[in-house]
C-alpha cells in the first residue's frame, strides 16, 4: 500500500496524519509506504525527522519517504491525502477584513461569506493541479481532501476532474460530544444520523440503541436550555428545531445573521488576544519532538488527529464495511432529498473494498435546507467561474452570498481582492 500525504509540512495536519498512520495497528506488517510531500523544503525535512522518530518510538514498520516534487511521489499511489494552503493566515486575514471594510459583516471568511470566495479560488489553484496529476499518474487512487473551504473545493474537484474523491472533516464529532453530554450516555450507545453541508449539518436521528427511544426531542430541549452553549446554536434549536454544529463561528458563515452573534473581531487577529509586556517564547511540539528535546509521552507528540482519513483507508484496504458518520460527496443519488443532485453534501457512509457508499438520509428539515440552497448555487457558479475565468460568474457568486447587500460595493470588493491577491488567484476576464 502506498499513501501520499500532500501538505505534510503542516505542523497540525501533517503531524496528526503521520501519527494516525504510524499508530494504526492494521497497517503493520503490510508493506506500507508513506510518502510525505511539501514544497517547503525546511518544513518537509522537519516533518520527515518527526515521522522517523515517531516510527522508532511506535515500532511502526511503515517505510517513510519524502519528496518536494509530487509528480515523483504520486506514481503507484493507492491513497492521496491533501491539505494544502499558501500564506494561510495573512491571506485569511484579508479574506475577513477587506469585505468588512466594504460593509459586509460576515463570520470568519473561511467557508462561507464573501471572504470564502477568495479562499476557495486560492485553494482551487493548488488542489486542481494536484488532482490533474493524480488523473495522469495514479488514476486508481482515492483522494481524501481536507483543504478548505471543503464543500467548495470538493464540488470543483468532482466537476472538473475525474479523480475518485471525498472530503474529510471532524466537525460532526463536536455535535456527537454535545449529544453525549446532554443525554448522559456514550456515543456508542446511540444511533445517530447527521446530514447537511460541511460545517452546517443537522442531526437527523438520535435513538437509544437498546430501547429504540427517540432522544432527539430531549437533546433539542437541553440544547435550547444550555446557556453556556453558542447562542446561535441555541437559536437554531429553539426556532428551527435542528441540532446543528454547536459553534457559531462555523454555522454563522452560512447565514445573514451570524455576525450579530459572533461580532466583528477576527478570532485570530491581535484584537482577539491579550498582549503581554513580554511574550513567552514560542514552543512547538513538532520541533521539540523532531529534535529530540521531548519524549514520546510529551502532550501532543503522538496524539491521534481525531480525523477519520486513516480509518477510511483501512476500511477500503481491508474491506471492513464500516460506518462513518460524515463524508463529503456529491449528492448524485439524492442522499439528501431536498438538496440539488450536483451539490456537495455531508452525509454518513459505509466504506468497504469497493469504496465509499453514502447513506440516503431522506429530507432534512426544509427551513434548514433553504439556508443551504443559495450556497449550492454559489458553488456551481464558483466552479464554472474558475473553469472559464469568468469575472461575471464570479460576481454572480459573490452577490448571492447572504451577507452581500450591495452590487456597487461588491464590485469594488471583487476588484480590490483580485488585485490584492493576484499572485495567488487565476486571472479573470
Amino acid at each position: 500500500m502506498k499513501i501520499v500525504l500532500i501538505g505534510a509540512g503542516s505542523r497540525s495536519f501533517g503531524r496528526g496524519q503521520i501519527a494516525d498512520i504510524l499508530q494504526a495497528p492494521e497497517l503493520r506488517g503490510r508493506g506500507v509506504k508513506l510518502v510525505l510531500v511539501d514544497q517547503d523544503e525546511a518544513a518537509l525535512e522537519r516533518m520527515t525527522r518527526f515521522a522517523r522518530r515517531m516510527g522508532g518510538h511506535t515500532g511502526s514498520d511503515v517505510l517513510i519517504e519524502s519528496e518536494t516534487d509530487r509528480c515523483a511521489a504520486l506514481p503507484g499511489a493507492d491513497y492521496v491525502i491533501v491539505a494544502v494552503a499558501c500564506r494561510r493566515y495573512e491571506l485569511w486575514e484579508q479574506d475577513y477584513r477587506v469585505p468588512l471594510a466594504y460593509g459586509f459583516h460576515h463570520v470568519l471568511g473561511e467557508n462561507g461569506g464573501p471572504g470564502a470566495l477568495f479562499h476557495a479560488l486560492r485553494s482551487l489553484e493548488l488542489v486542481i493541479p494536484i488532482c490533474r496529476d493524480v488523473e495522469r499518474l495514479c488514476p486508481q487512487a482515492l483522494v481524501l481532501n481536507f483543504t478548505n473551504p471543503e464543500a467548495r473545493v470538493l464540488h470543483a474537484i468532482c466537476h472538473l476532474t475525474r479523480v475518485r474523491a471525498a472530503g474529510i472533516c471532524h466537525g460532526v464529532f463536536t455535535a456527537l460530544e454535545y449529544l453525549s453530554r446532554y443525554l448522559d450516555r456514550p456515543v456508542e450507545a446511540m444511533d445517530i444520523l447527521s446530514a447537511g453541508m460541511n460545517h452546517f449539518y443537522c442531526i437527523q436521528r438520535v435513538r437509544d440503541r437498546k430501547s429504540g427511544e427517540d432522544l432527539l426531542p430531549l437533546a433539542l430541549a437541553r440544547a435550547t436550555a444550555d446557556t453556556a452553549a453558542s447562542p446561535l446554536f441555541r437559536k437554531f434549536a429553539e426556532i428551527f428545531g435542528v441540532f446543528t454544529f454547536p459553534s457559531e463561528d462555523h454555522i454563522g458563515e452560512y447565514v445573514s445573521f451570524g455576525a450579530e452573534f459572533h461580532g466583528a473581531k477576527w478570532p485570530y487577529g491581535l484584537e482577539s488576544r491579550t498582549l503581554l509586556r513580554q511574550e513567552p517564547a514560542a514552543r512547538d511540539i513538532v520541533d521539540d519532538y523532531a529534535a529530540g528535546r521531548c519524549s514520546a509521552d510529551a502532550p501532543g507528540a503522538l496524539q491521534p488527529s481525531g480525523e477519520h482519513a486513516v480509518p477510511i483507508i483501512c476500511d477500503v484496504a481491508f474491506n471492513r464495511n464500516a460506518f462513518r458518520p460524515a463524508v463529503n460527496v456529491l449528492n448524485t443519488e439524492g442522499w439528501i432529498e431536498n438538496l440539488p443532485r450536483d451539490a456537495a453534501v455531508e452525509v454518513p457512509a459505509r466504506v468497504d473494498a469497493a469504496g465509499i457508499h453514502p447513506v440516503k438520509v431522506g429530507a432534512i428539515p426544509e427551513a434548514f435546507a433553504a439556508f443551504m440552497r443559495p450556497h449550492c448555487t454559489i458553488h456551481d457558479l464558483l466552479t464554472e467561474a474558475y473553469r472559464t475565468h469568468s469575472r461575471r460568474l464570479l460576481l454572480q457568486a459573490l452577490l448571492l452570498d447572504p451577507n452581500v447587500n450591495s452590487i456597487v460595493r461588491a464590485e469594488r470588493l471583487l476588484d480590490d481582492m483580485l488585485r490584492l491577491q493576484a499572485d495567488f488567484l487565476p486571472a479573470f476576464e
